[in-house]
């Protein structure tokens, strides 16, 4: 799904350092070759930039050695939802699957290999993740070899050559994270646990290249050449092409343009194509150490993208119905010294032919296998509200505990009611078949509090 933003591009950006062979600007330990060609500035080192969304607020890696930097993190969480679904089943969200019980959303160890300009990443998704994250591509039932097992229980697997170059450039090769939606793909790095639409329902990772370029001290360019949107295979015979820009003009400001040119995304149908464009401002316009309120900082995300082609259009005709996605979240976050946080957002979308909404999971369904009870067809309408209310507490730099209340609504039935959206008995024939006798109950309207413990080191 599922990153300035990049998915801990903190930590990120000092890998492309000790790609050279260089630790941390405040490490310990002295440096042993320059992280940038001599006379260039480190990127986006002027400045602290933790009290971003999709950052880690970590500043100390207590894992680092001179050739593998690791890092581990645990996510656990517990839901309270007011529809109560008897299957406890929570629907409509790629960061929480179940309700009403102590889950392992995401259990990630890993790190940074680094030496001689050679870098490489792994980084494991043990727990709900490994489950929800390959049931939302499609891919995988194209051709042989199972990639959704094989790719499974990893979120970042990748290798790759830093170049001393102008401020630094990076070639990756495998699975990373794909930017799009500001918040990270681990929720420790986040402002709120539950994204909006917009973050939750675009991808979190890609599989194929990228080339990280930064020309500057403040900005980084990207290119992509993937498999496609989120998926681990190419959907038809089309790669997905795409490109990031990131500038950070001070330490108060970052914008971030995330562009997917062009992909061939839906199963089958080689002449549908897609673009989405993903764009983010985040502003701290607020600094008094002092003051009772210690930092404020307010984001705000806009998207636009459609399909075209194979039986659709951006704008609808009378036998091609419109297929695009619009939609926006806004969020501001208030400190109060650094162990307390309250966190206020929310957005919205609209998405014609449902082509982004995550597919419900009754009885079974997948991407792949698509429902009856909630069909994803050509100009099928799709809108959807949420709003929330975070507080954290981190008495830690690696540790934050979270409330949050989360309202969200929808224009058509769409989230587990009490009915739930699983069979008696549990799943019946194909995933997503029809059950005689047997419907989901599907609400517009959903409310629940998540509780959640979340650690970075």
């Amino acid at each position: 799904m599922r990153h300035l933003i990049l998915t801990g591009l903190a930590t990120g950006l000092t890998l492309m350092a000790r790609a050279a062979g260089s630790p941390p600007p405040d490490a310990s330990r002295p440096l042993e070759a320059p992280a940038v060609a001599p006379g260039k500035a480190e990127p986006f080192a002027f400045a602290d930039f933790t009290w971003m969304n999709g950052n880690p607020r970590t500043k100390d890696s207590i894992l680092d050695s001179r050739y593998f930097t690791g890092e581990f993190r645990a996510d656990i969480n517990t839901v309270y939802d007011f529809n109560h679904p008897q299957d406890h089943t929570l629907v409509g969200s790629s960061e929480l699957g179940r309700t009403d019980e102590v889950q392992v959303q995401q259990l990630g160890i890993g790190g940074d290999f680094h030496w001689d300009h050679v870098r490489g990443r792994i980084m494991t998704q043990f727990g709900m993740y490994s489950t929800m994250t390959p049931r939302n591509d499609a891919s995988p039932t194209r051709g042989q070899w199972q990639t959704d097992n094989a790719y499974r229980y990893v979120s970042e697997a990748y290798g790759g050559y830093h170049w001393d170059a102008l401020h630094g450039i990076n070639l990756d090769a495998g699975i990373f994270m794909s930017y799009i939606g500001l918040f990270s793909y681990y929720n420790f790095d986040n402002w709120a646990y539950q994204p909006s639409y917009v973050s939750s329902n675009t991808p979190w990772f890609f599989n194929g290249l990228r080339l990280q370029m930064f020309p500057t001290e403040k900005l980084k360019v990207e290119v992509w050449l993937t498999n496609g949107w989120q998926s681990y295979n190419m959907s038809n015979n089309t790669p997905g092409i795409g490109a990031s820009v990131t500038y950070r003009p001070t330490g108060d400001w970052c914008f971030i343009s995330n562009n997917y040119l062009l992909g061939a995304d839906t199963l089958g149908n080689q002449k549908r194509t897609r673009r989405h464009t993903d764009n983010s401002v985040e502003w701290k316009y607020w600094e008094h150490p002092d003051s009772r309120v210690t930092r404020m900082a307010a984001t705000f995300t806009f998207d636009l993208g459609d399909e075209q082609g194979g039986g659709v259009s951006r704008s609808g005709t009378p036998t091609e119905p419109k297929q695009y996605f619009a939609g926006w979240m806004l969020y501001n976050r208030f400190w109060f010294g650094e162990r307390h946080a309250v966190t206020l957002g929310g957005g919205a979308i609209t998405n014609p032919g449902r082509y982004l909404v995550l597919m419900p999971p009754i009885n079974g369904a997948t991407a792949a296998s698509g429902t009856p009870y909630f069909t994803e067809n050509p100009g099928d309408p799709f809108h959807a509200w949420d709003w929330s209310a975070t507080y954290d507490y981190m008495p830690s730099e690696f540790l934050t505990m979270r409330a949050e209340f989360n309202r969200r609504g929808a224009n058509v039935p769409y989230f587990a009611g009490p009915g739930g959206v699983t069979p008696p008995g549990g799943n019946q024939g194909a995933p997503g078949s029809l059950v005689p006798g047997w419907a989901p109950d599907l609400r517009k309207t959903e409310s629940r509090i998540t509780l959640a413990m979340l650690v970075k080191f």
